[in-house]
């Protein structure tokens, strides 16, 4: 069975391995590159249409049982944006 998360940009339902996983930590909301780190997770597909849903929405408060503020959103897409423009 192919484990299946619902990406909080745009609330599609997509297979885990194909989203982007984010969770809150110490220094704020961080992206999970390996998916191994503690506490609930947020997924993401890897487009820029979910990621700039992801800072309008109030889906991450949903996902992640806490509110994130809106800079730190907006960090996390900068970071995500970077990465994508490297591959």
């Amino acid at each position: 069975m192919i484990p299946m998360r619902t990406c909080v940009g745009c609330g599609e339902r997509e297979e885990q391995s194909r989203l982007v996983r984010t969770t809150v930590g110490a220094g704020g909301l961080v992206v999970d590159r390996r998916r191994r780190l503690g506490g609930r997770g947020a997924w993401l597909h890897p487009a820029p249409a979910c990621w700039d849903a992801f800072v309008r929405r109030r889906g991450p408060v949903r996902s992640l049982r806490t509110s994130v503020p809106r800079e730190q959103r907006d960090r996390l897409v900068a970071e995500l944006r970077a990465a994508a423009g490297a591959v």
